[in-house]
């Protein structure tokens, strides 16, 4: 298939389908407790089967043009992925999301993916708003969505119980201008 390279350190953004569904369960094998934190996103895949589940889930997404997942590989080892956890062109609207095994933190992947997934969504699908949702105690998460130049819309006070405690979840979201403006703008600084 294709990968997209994200920079000279051997990472590369790719879609992330049913047939990696063995790759997907050593992953999420390696950092489920890092990757279940704040999100019990793959806590369900735990054998070759509820993780080939999983991906198929998002392959129907796909097709129904309603969500996708794309990995994250560095080196050529799966070490996370970003999503569009919601996709709805008609209405201009969708939701962005990540993940990351301990060991491929700290090295800008979530950054880099995410901006060609928004250059994608916002230039191609002609989305305008997009989002990112994530617990006010992620603060990884709340970084990467300000190095993204997302603004916080809110939060939802006690939104969901997760591991017997209600979550406070915060709101974040890019406009399109807003989006193309901060591009303009990175374009003007590499030159």
């Amino acid at each position: 298939m294709y990968g997209i390279s994200l920079g000279d350190d051997g990472a590369e953004l790719r879609p992330l389908e049913p047939w990696h569904a063995e790759e997907f369960l050593a992953h999420l094998d390696r950092g489920r407790e890092f990757v279940t934190q704040h999100i019990p996103f793959g806590a369900n895949a735990t054998d070759v089967a509820s993780a080939r589940a999983v991906l198929q889930s998002y392959a129907d997404k796909r097709a129904a043009d309603t969500g996708s997942l794309h990995g994250l590989w560095l080196e050529g080892k799966l070490v996370g992925g970003l999503l569009f956890r919601d996709f709805d062109a008609a209405g201009g609207n969708c939701e962005v999301g990540c993940w990351l095994e301990p060991a491929a933190t700290g090295r800008g992947l979530v950054t880099r993916g995410m901006r060609v997934l928004i250059d994608w969504a916002v230039e191609e699908r002609g989305i305008h708003r997009v989002e990112w949702y994530a617990s006010s105690a992620n603060v990884p998460s709340i970084k990467a969505a300000r190095r993204l130049g997302m603004s916080r819309d809110g939060v939802l006070r006690e939104s969901y119980l997760y591991r017997g405690v209600r979550q406070d979840t915060e709101v974040w979201s890019v406009l399109a201008p807003e989006w193309r403006a901060a591009r303009v703008h990175v374009a003007r600084d590499d030159h």
